[in-house]
């Protein structure tokens, strides 16, 4: 996208004039970065408990339940992982370690309390199954990189950039995305694949990402360069 729509996202109901203002000298186009691989954050059953609901509304009985902007995001995650498997660019999911004595008692991804889990609530939503070749990565902290191969897988496969969605993007999205651009990779946040418990937090954590870290990016702008990726791919062999 142009530095002239570098603002055209759904935060612009939300940040005020003057922040705008002061991020101003981080205008600059954004696009998908040489040899990507696609980074799908906490897809685990948990968010999506309850169904289609108002987190609020939800928080009772499922208190990790990204409610409606969980199940907003399904239908455009299922296309951005259909043009990368058509683009044949590596797929990596993360979910939670919870593997008996893999971390002392107290380690979570963050500092909310949170009720016993069982391995069922971290498996992968049926939405979007692994596939043979795809690498599931189990991590203890909020970052997919923190404690985890996943740079060495990264750097062994030449990629050099990522593509990233899921959740929450306060908290595993972010930790991800930064540890991602502090490890030296270029890094493509889809907005409509990308959700949290509440807009609010949603849109800001987007907008400070975007300046900072990664190139917030339509899923339509993604889908076309993993289009053409595929196309050039094909081509070359």
């Amino acid at each position: 996208m142009t530095p002239d729509r570098f603002e055209d996202h759904v935060w612009k109901d939300v940040v005020p004039d003057d922040l705008l203002q002061i991020y101003a000298p981080y205008k600059r186009e954004t696009f998908v970065g040489p040899n990507p691989a696609l980074l799908l954050i906490d897809l685990y059953n948990l968010a999506y408990q309850g169904g289609p609901l108002s987190p609020l509304d939800l928080q009772d009985r499922y208190p990790s339940s990204c409610g409606i902007y969980a199940h907003t995001a399904i239908a455009p995650t299922r296309q951005l992982i259909a043009a990368a498997r058509a683009a044949a660019i590596p797929i990596f999911y993360c979910t939670s370690d919870l593997a008996p004595m893999a971390a002392p008692s107290d380690v979570s991804a963050t500092r909310r309390k949170m009720t016993r889990r069982s391995p069922k609530d971290f498996e992968i939503w049926h939405e979007f199954p692994p596939q043979p070749g795809d690498v599931i990565i189990r991590k203890q902290r909020a970052s997919i990189f923190a404690g985890t191969p996943l740079i060495s897988h990264l750097n062994r496969m030449g990629v050099q950039s990522v593509i990233v969605c899921g959740e929450s993007t306060s908290g595993c999205v972010r930790a991800s995305c930064v540890d991602a651009y502090s490890n030296g990779l270029k890094v493509s946040l889809v907005e409509e694949c990308t959700f949290d418990r509440h807009e609010l937090i949603h849109k800001i954590n987007l907008f400070d990402l975007h300046h900072k870290y990664a190139d917030v990016m339509a899923v339509d702008e993604v889908i076309a360069h993993l289009e053409g990726f595929g196309a050039q791919a094909a081509v070359a062999e």
